[in-house]
């Protein structure tokens, strides 16, 4: 845990659809490296940057969440984006949790939709609301975070570093009072399309689910062919 006077708390958005392993696998690797209090789990409503077409249904994706961090040390869900009555954007939820909040947060993206930020809606105040956790992701090289010309200029040597496996983690300073870590991470092979792909076709997805999510999409017959 951290030393911090306030609850050092990572925030992990997704439409995870349907949540997996990997997710879990993903948020406890953050969890150490940073030393967080908790992790909330942030399932979406209806993203700004995803097609709702395959989405089950954001109640189920919320329960099924809630399934998977049942009983696990320092996980936690938030329905604040779930049950948002309109299209959800990160500057809103993050606006909405700062209401209450007063947590040291940290915002645990992955390094292919953080490159994408300056797309988000109000990203220059979403870098001085909270921190930044980016992970490495599969055949996405940290040295383009070095085109974003929203943060200050970025060690290229550093970055790419990073992507040598040479350095594991890169803490920069934006501002004076947020900090963006980049963090490689161990590969966890698991996505959510591979996992509804194999229940549509009747394949076993059990070693990939949390039992319990595994027992909730078959008796909710959830990503089968209508």
């Amino acid at each position: 845990m951290s030393d911090s006077p306030f609850t050092r708390t990572g925030l992990l958005g997704g439409t995870f659809n349907p949540v997996h392993n990997g997710h879990l696998a993903i948020a406890g690797q953050a969890q150490a490296a940073l030393s967080l209090d908790r992790v909330i789990f942030m399932p979406s409503g209806a993203p700004p940057h995803k097609s709702c077409d395959l989405l089950a249904p954001a109640h189920h994706r919320l329960r099924m969440m809630q399934h998977a961090v049942a009983g696990l040390p320092g996980f936690t869900v938030s329905d604040v984006e779930a049950n948002a009555p309109e299209t959800s954007y990160t500057i809103d939820t993050i606006r909405t949790l700062r209401e209450t909040l007063e947590d040291e947060l940290w915002f645990i993206i992955g390094l292919d939709a953080f490159l994408e930020i300056e797309g988000w809606r109000s990203a220059e105040t979403l870098l001085t609301l909270m921190n930044f956790l980016v992970l490495s992701r599969p055949n996405v090289p940290f040295s383009q975070a070095a085109s974003l010309a929203l943060l200050p200029s970025l060690p290229a040597t550093q970055l790419e570093r990073l992507d040598e496996g040479l350095q594991r983690r890169l803490d920069l300073p934006i501002g004076s009072q947020a900090t963006i870590t980049f963090l490689r991470i161990d590969p966890y092979e698991v996505s959510s399309s591979a996992v509804r792909e194999r229940i549509r076709t009747g394949a076993d997805v059990a070693d990939w689910l949390p039992p319990s999510v595994h027992s909730y999409i078959i008796r909710h017959n959830l990503y089968v062919p209508r």
